[in-house]
């Protein structure tokens, strides 16, 4: 099971199966298979008590045969390279299946941000850019937010970045404030790009989207804003949200007998994804345990936090009503959870199309840097929009046309994409 759990040894799986589909020759498939670049290196941090702690740091560039490297950086307690590995697959396939000119990469350290101060926070930040700089770059690899990492943490580094090369930069980091090179409409990209192919799932389901319903596991960014869009886009009703207590050390699902209200819900929650518990127990909100949200009666379950929470002992959990699995988290779901899934007949938008929402943003982001020139939160969310419309029937029709699970569809669809890229450079 251990060997199972591996995020990065899922990845290459799932990527084995549509290679084999394609028939791709054996040099692309082992070209496609691994990282191209990989960079494990320590930061050392001069403390607020005075002290230096040395901090393990990761970024893996996985392939850049349609465009720069792009992907977050996340600040948590049990990141490991094989996670990063994996993420940055995900987004080589991610960038691929929405069509945009990138690669994908993924950065990280292993450290609970909530655990710092803010100035202890800026030196790390700016530590992993002293660390990196010459290997990133708007036409080399753009990072971005990640778990634990915020927009402010992103113009820490942009500005460390610039301060190294010597002019104003701000394309080397997507994720930024508006009032400093940000994109309107980039805060609530990824939630609201899962609502977009939620919404278009419901169409070929042929279901009403204001009497569904929905389960949304996490409540950080994502989670708030698809938990936002569901309700406020398509008119349906959220029975709860999930989210981990720092104070308790523990995870619970917050559910009210009139649905929840994800904007009070987010008017008390801080930074780092935690709900106020007593605030939310007097606006009536009942508290169960971590996994509550798994079981309920839902039309359409989220889970939009961490990796591997599906799995072969979760998934048989999952309530008879639930028609649709829209994957906003990286990878939630293990191999084996994903064998139960297709033998229920559940419709899974997989996890690189349903959360491709904040790339998207972040490309336009970029876009807008290198023209100087910034669009209206309108136009943002029209583009994503399209964007997101698209990409979700490519998927849709590919899995009616080669007759496969949509998972598989959309690797088909990037891995083709990712594979062209690379025979038209003259890699293989």
């Amino acid at each position: 099971m251990e060997q199972e759990l591996n995020p990065f040894k899922i990845a290459q799986r799932q990527f084995d199966e549509s290679a084999e589909i394609l028939q791709l020759d054996p040099s692309t498939r082992a070209l496609l298979r691994e990282p191209m670049r990989e960079f494990q290196f320590t930061i050392p941090v001069r403390m607020d008590d005075g002290t230096v702690r040395i901090f393990r740091g990761f970024r893996v560039q996985y392939n850049d045969a349609c465009g720069p490297t792009k992907g977050g950086i996340r600040f948590a307690a049990n990141e490991t390279i094989d996670t990063v590995r994996a993420l940055s697959a995900w987004m080589t396939w991610k960038t691929a299946v929405v069509g945009l000119p990138l690669g994908g990469g993924k950065g990280g350290i292993i450290i609970d941000p909530s655990t710092l101060s803010e100035r202890e926070k800026e030196r790390l930040c700016r530590g992993w850019v002293d660390v990196m700089w010459k290997n990133i770059g708007p036409t080399m690899d753009i990072p971005a937010p990640d778990v634990g990492t915020t927009p402010q943490m992103m113009i820490w580094m942009m500005d460390e970045y610039s301060k190294l090369v010597g002019s104003y930069t701000p394309g080397v980091f997507t994720g930024k404030p508006v009032a400093v090179g940000g994109s309107r409409g980039r805060t609530e990209a990824t939630g609201y790009g899962t609502i977009y192919t939620v919404r278009e799932a419901m169409k070929v389901l042929g279901l009403d989207s204001k009497a569904c319903t929905a389960a949304i596991q996490g409540f950080g960014n994502v989670a708030q804003y698809a938990a936002i869009g569901f309700r406020e886009m398509l008119g349906g009703k959220v029975l709860c949200v999930s989210c981990f207590d720092r104070a308790d050390r523990k995870a619970y699902t917050y559910s009210h007998p009139a649905g929840v209200d994800p904007r009070f819900l987010q008017s008390i929650t801080d930074q780092y994804g935690t709900i106020d518990k007593a605030q939310a127990q007097a606006a009536g909100y009942l508290i169960e345990d971590a996994m509550a949200w798994i079981e309920k009666p839902a039309d359409v379950l989220i889970p939009a936090a961490l990796e591997n929470m599906i799995t072969a002992e979760t998934a048989p959990r999952i309530h008879s009503s639930v028609k649709i699995l829209a994957e906003a988290a990286n990878g939630p779901t293990t191999l084996e959870g994903d064998e139960i899934l297709k033998q229920r007949g559940i419709f899974v938008i997989p996890d690189f199309l349903c959360n491709a929402g904040g790339v998207t943003v972040s490309y336009f982001e970029q876009v807008q840097n290198a023209y100087n020139y910034y669009w209206t939160v309108e136009e943002a969310h029209e583009k994503l929009d399209l964007k997101m419309t698209e990409a979700f029937y490519a998927v849709v029709d590919t899995a009616k046309s080669f007759k496969v699970y949509n998972r598989t569809a959309a690797y088909l669809v990037a891995v083709k994409r990712v594979a062209e890229a690379c025979k038209l450079r003259g890699w293989v």
